[in-house]
């Protein structure tokens, strides 16, 4: 049964939600600047009971916040952005019910199984998610990094997903072409997902409205869970409230 999962996207130290393909160091395209800090955030997701969401940091200036939210759930909350071997330790730590990882992961745009064993060594399997946010290419999707910007070898598929299955607890999969612009979701990676994944997925990118939690229900046949961002009421959005997005996971 595909679940809601809710995310705080932090850019710059405030709550946010932005347009995935347009994050660079000049900054991004932004839908909705919060006038609620991470902590706010952290604590409504807790008194609603809403498990298995995420804290992603875009780029630095962003930790006092991330570790304000960590605080108001711990145990309840997953981190990513910038997660690495020095400092994975600190996130858990912190509240961190697991830590999210991709850029680590990479060096000079090149999987590094040496690396993924480093950080799993410190976090355990059962408290690592990776990351595998990907970008459509010519021949299906690849793993992005560095805020979506790099496009990298490594492709989404059924053998990377059975492959890498085997050294964390689930995956996060960000559509980044999607992320952000609120114009649907990617139908065939939420199938690929459903069909190829062996271990909890959440999918992130483009989701509008609760319809879109019943389509990925179906085309996943409940296997992917999703995370709907700049469509919902508490981030400036029309398409969907959190009221509904509880009522979904409660029924």
């Amino acid at each position: 049964m595909t679940q809601f999962r809710p995310c705080i996207d932090l850019h710059q130290g405030q709550v946010k939600q932005i347009v995935g393909g347009s994050l660079n160091d000049q900054g991004a395209e932004t839908n909705f600047v919060s006038q609620y800090d991470a902590e706010h955030y952290g604590k409504l997701y807790r008194q609603h009971n809403l498990t298995g969401g995420h804290v992603i940091a875009l780029g630095p200036g962003n930790k006092d916040q991330a570790l304000k939210a960590l605080s108001a759930w711990p145990d309840g909350l997953q981190f990513g952005g910038g997660v690495n071997n020095t400092n994975a330790a600190e996130f858990i730590e912190a509240g961190a019910s697991h830590v999210i990882v991709t850029s680590f992961l990479f060096d000079n745009g090149e999987f590094s199984w040496q690396r993924l064993e480093q950080i799993k060594a410190i976090t355990g399997k059962e408290r690592l998610i990776l990351d595998l946010s990907c970008r459509r290419t010519e021949t299906g999707w690849n793993i992005a990094t560095d805020r979506w910007q790099t496009i990298t070898g490594t492709q989404v598929n059924a053998e990377t997903l059975t492959e890498l299955s085997q050294h964390c607890a689930e995956f996060l999969i960000h559509a980044a072409d999607v992320e952000g612009l609120q114009s649907g979701i990617d139908e065939e990676l939420v199938k690929l997902l459903g069909e190829t994944c062996p271990i909890p997925v959440t999918y992130a990118g483009g989701a509008r409205s609760l319809d879109d939690l019943k389509l990925v229900d179906q085309l996943s046949n409940g296997k992917v869970d999703l995370t709907i961002g700049s469509a919902l009421d508490i981030f400036g959005g029309n398409g969907v409230t959190l009221e509904q997005c509880i009522a979904w996971n409660n029924r």
